[in-house]
């Protein structure tokens, strides 16, 4: 079994983008950072989005908002940044107030400046192949782990658990399209389907984005299958000074027996999401600067 370290991964990803930037003549990249409430999940994801910019040699905004704002002075702060040409990309930290709709609000945010990429128009262009959009950058952090662990998919059954928006549907669409990671043949599974364990067990590839603690387990695998869990689990833990640890959506120390590479929670694929983050911000800004040539 070969762990798959997300944060080594992350940190290359991460050095070679601190290289790309330094060396831009003149103006800088810059993410702007919309924050509704003081969710302490939020402030901290935010927190360390912030500092992975500054690490980069990307500028941060950040607006936090109160979580009684209304839809429409939110739009208006959206607006602003949309029309601020010193902002490349645009980040709506989720989840927001449930008087707020999250899909209307990620379609407020200009397609061009879309660096999570869930504007409908990103996701359009992910299903068309087309290169000039952004993906999402959870499924984009799996690609380059796949990619770089030399994880094999040209031909491969690739099994993903969950349907969600921002995972298990762009992921999907990944591991389809003509490309490297890609041309896979793919099956996703949820919450109703049937005789779920017949269907993971055919997995080369199994992508757990389910969001149930240690839902995958030893016989739901089959040998030398390769794991990638994008789940983050909150369980009671008496032993730790927070009361909880975190785990994944498959149970780690059971499976990890059969597979040739796994991916462990944390430090599997959460880095990546935001090595990915900043991969977008740099793509939107050095796109901006080539229309304004």
């Amino acid at each position: 079994m070969q762990l798959i370290d997300g944060n080594a991964i992350a940190a290359s990803i991460i050095e070679e983008l601190t290289t790309e930037v330094s060396a831009l003549p003149g103006k800088k990249p810059v993410i702007a950072v919309i924050r509704v409430g003081e969710d302490p999940a939020s402030v901290s994801y935010v927190r360390k989005k912030q500092k992975t910019a500054e690490r980069i040699g990307i500028g941060s905004r950040l607006h936090v908002l109160p979580e009684d704002i209304s839809k429409e002075d939110l739009f208006a702060q959206i607006d602003a940044l949309n029309a601020d040409s010193d902002v490349s990309g645009i980040l709506v930290q989720a989840p927001l107030p449930k008087h707020i709709n999250e899909t209307e609000t990620f379609n407020r945010v200009n397609p061009a400046k879309d660096v999570d990429g869930f504007n409908t128009l990103n996701i359009g262009k992910l299903c068309q192949e087309d290169p000039s959009g952004f993906v999402a950058c959870t499924p984009a952090g799996i690609v380059q782990l796949i990619q770089r662990s030399g994880i094999e998919t040209n031909g491969k059954h690739v099994v993903v658990l969950g349907r969600s928006q921002i995972v298990g549907k762009p992921a999907a669409l990944l591991m389809i399209q003509k490309a490297c990671p890609g041309n896979a043949t793919v099956t996703i599974c949820h919450s109703r389907t049937t005789d779920l364990p017949s269907i993971t067990r055919q997995a080369d590839v199994l992508i757990a984005a389910i969001g149930r603690p240690n839902f995958v387990t030893e016989d739901m695998v089959k040998d030398e299958v390769n794991v990638i869990d994008v789940g983050i689990n909150r369980v009671e833990d008496s032993n730790k000074k927070s009361g909880y640890r975190l785990v994944g959506d498959v149970d780690f120390d059971a499976v990890a027996t059969k597979a040739a590479h796994i991916t462990p929670v944390p430090g599997g694929v959460g880095p990546m999401t935001v090595a990915m983050l900043m991969h977008n911000t740099l793509l939107a800004f050095k796109a901006s600067q080539a229309s304004q040539a």
